[in-house]
């Protein structure tokens, strides 16, 4: 199906009026959803996360290795092809915002990109490996348009999905379950993804026909996860929310002013960068530093990821105890310190080794929890500054933002293995290496992500959001409830009553977006 035409960008805001995927609601009947959604919404929503996990998951690991040991790519042009199609993103994520902010449909806003992307994602992502050009430089230029074009379907999963939250309810109790009910589903996608997709290349015979089978395996998670959100918030109608500015340039203007967002938002690209160039690396590190490339590469990944699901506790007494931004820094050491202890990886025994990696795992998990609960502060204050709610730009700019960050991890460590003369393989195994090129695989894989980590986190020092300042902003500029009835419509966030704004925009989200999605 074709998604709904938006509306043309007006230079004046025009009332807009949304037809709800259930009942119509009369205008001044307040937000839709005040209380508790069905099991069937919270299991439907939760299910999106497939589609999310596994996109930004596979590619960081195995699309780097596949074109280097299977297709025959030398390195630093397969660093290139990975990274310019996600840098595309960049672009795409910001206007895929704006369009589905503006998308009138007997479906809502959201869900009829839900299963347009979705479905497209499916196929694309299957297309990625399918080497109807066998190995060799025509290869190479067929993944990149590939790898492009699914790019783009998920940037119209994505950015709907990650808004969808705020306009299902407003209750700030419902909210928190939806999201514990996600995360639950997202921790399993990226850990079933990442863990078993390097088993289906290998049972599927190496080389392209067992990365053909890959293909299939995580398309067929994809479509799901796109099946399941798409069908699962069905009848659920979209909420009534505020006027947004009346074109894209001005959007963007306005989130460039707001300075904490700005600054959380290069200092977690920046990161996102440092730990794609950890998942890049996986496969490598696991054949040519430990020796085993049948399950060493499953297992750095599960040791790596598996930690989230235990720690998450732990780091939600951390953020109470020690504040958003300083529990932000505490993890983002925990996650570099062992990145720099895994120089020694070469005489260190393996089973030290897996347990420095989750280490570095828990220190992820808590980076990522502390930036995306930071996330909907900055839009709850840009909300109290202005008066517009504009989620859809926020967020369209902070997966543009990750995406690109998470390209340009295997972009840096293709480029460190071609500078210290990695060879390339057409046979679907890693040609035998020399010395220098196994210390790049060991630098691209410790020593630079753990660089990336650490110098990213003086920026957090001009970030002065705290809970004082945005109930002051909110105080100062408060929204008026009545006018949402009238001005036209940003469906990022949902408007509730004076007395939750903060609530339901600043705060339900500490466990929102955990992977934001990109994750």
């Amino acid at each position: 199906m074709n998604p709904p035409r938006p509306e043309s960008p007006a230079p004046a805001p025009q009332p807009v009026r949304v037809e709800p995927a259930g009942p119509r609601t009369a205008p001044d009947a307040g937000p839709p959803s005040a209380g508790q959604l069905p099991r069937r919404v919270h299991a439907g929503y939760a299910l999106g996360s497939l589609v999310t996990g596994a996109f930004g998951t596979v590619p960081g690991l195995l699309l780097l290795p596949y074109l280097t040991d299977t297709l025959g790519i030398a390195a630093g042009l397969a660093a290139l092809l990975v990274l310019v199609p996600k840098a595309w993103d960049v672009l795409v994520n910001p206007v895929a915002g704006r369009i589905s902010d503006r998308t009138r449909s007997r479906w809502g806003a959201r869900r009829p990109y839900l299963l347009a992307g979705g479905l497209a994602l499916a196929v694309l992502f299957a297309g990625i490996f399918a080497a109807p050009f066998g190995a060799g430089a025509g290869a190479g230029a067929y993944v990149a348009v590939a790898f492009l074009a699914t790019a783009t379907a998920f940037a119209f999963f994505q950015v709907p999905y990650v808004a969808m939250p705020a306009e299902l309810t407003t209750d700030y109790a419902e909210r928190t379950r939806l999201m514990t009910w996600r995360i639950a589903v997202l921790a399993l996608a990226i850990l079933v993804s990442g863990a078993v997709a390097p088993l289906v290349v290998t049972a599927g015979g190496e080389g392209i026909p067992g990365h053909r089978w890959m293909g299939l395996f995580v398309a067929g998670l994809i479509v799901l996860g796109t099946a399941g959100a798409f069908l699962g918030t069905r009848g659920v109608p979209d909420g009534t929310v505020t006027e947004s500015e009346p074109s894209l340039r001005a959007q963007l203007a306005v989130a460039g002013r707001n300075r904490p967002f700005r600054l959380l938002l290069v200092c977690f690209v920046i990161q996102s960068a440092g730990v794609a160039t950890i998942l890049a690396g996986v496969n490598y590190f696991a054949d040519q530093i430990l020796r085993s490339p049948e399950t060493g590469a499953t297992l750095l990944f599960a040791c790596f990821v598996g930690p989230a699901l235990l720690v998450m506790p732990l780091w939600t007494r951390a953020g109470a105890r020690l504040g958003k931004r300083t529990a932000f820094v505490v993890a983002s050491l925990l996650l570099a310190g062992p990145a720099l202890g895994l120089l020694a990886a070469p005489v260190l025994p393996p089973v030290l080794v897996y347990l420095l990696v989750a280490v570095m795992g828990a220190g992820y998990a808590g980076q990522q929890v502390f930036a995306l609960a930071m996330l909907p502060d900055c839009i709850a204050y840009d909300t109290a500054r202005t008066g517009r709610r504009q989620a859809g730009v926020f967020t369209g700019l902070w997966t543009a933002g990750e995406t690109f960050g998470l390209a340009l991890g295997p972009g840096i460590y293709g480029l460190v293995l071609q500078f210290s003369g990695y060879a390339s393989s057409n046979t679907g195994t890693a040609a035998v290496q020399s010395d220098g090129a196994k210390l790049g695989v060991l630098i691209g894989f410790t020593v630079l992500p753990a660089l990336l980590v650490v110098l990213a986190v003086p920026l957090l020092r001009g970030y002065d959001l705290t809970p004082e300042r945005l109930a002051a902003a909110t105080r100062t500029h408060p929204v008026d409830a009545a006018a949402t009835r009238t001005h036209p419509v940003d469906h990022g966030v949902v408007l509730g009553d004076k007395s939750g704004e903060t609530e339901s925009t600043g705060h339900h989200n500490s466990m929102i977006d955990k992977a934001g999605e990109g994750s």
